[in-house]
């Protein structure tokens, strides 16, 4: 897989692709995205089908972009590895305290964990 990033995206059909290849690649579940995403479970399906595009200006466009952000920050941390992108999701991490999936699919707070995760990689390059 290679690394999705925001600045290569362009336009909305382009947005609503790469939000599913990083759903998929991830292992996240239809109903976690429509979480993320702020939309319902049937709006992830026609997006799967192509049938309904995200809209720029959107909260669900927001999200999505916070998404491929995540996705970005965590393959650069990750070294694209998928089994330990697929681990740092799914574990305790600190300084978050906590679970950084259930962070975004239950509380909301994608931001968040983009935040953090953008902070290690500066703390990484700083290092270097």
């Amino acid at each position: 897989m290679y690394c999705i990033r925001l600045r290569d995206i362009d336009g909305a059909v382009s947005l609503s692709r790469s939000v599913l290849h990083v759903t998929e690649f991830l292992g996240l579940y239809q109903a976690e995205l429509a979480r993320v995403l702020g939309v319902r479970c049937q709006d992830v399906g026609r997006l799967g089908c192509g049938e309904w595009v995200l809209q720029q200006g959107t909260h669900p466009w927001a999200q999505a972009e916070l998404l491929v952000r995540l996705f970005e920050a965590l393959f650069e941390l990750q070294q694209g590895e998928e089994s330990a992108m697929h681990r740092w999701l799914r574990v305790d991490q600190q300084p978050l305290g906590a679970v950084p999936l259930l962070l975004m699919v239950d509380d909301g707070q994608i931001e968040r964990v983009v935040r953090d995760l953008e902070a290690r990689l500066e703390a990484e390059a700083a290092k270097s």
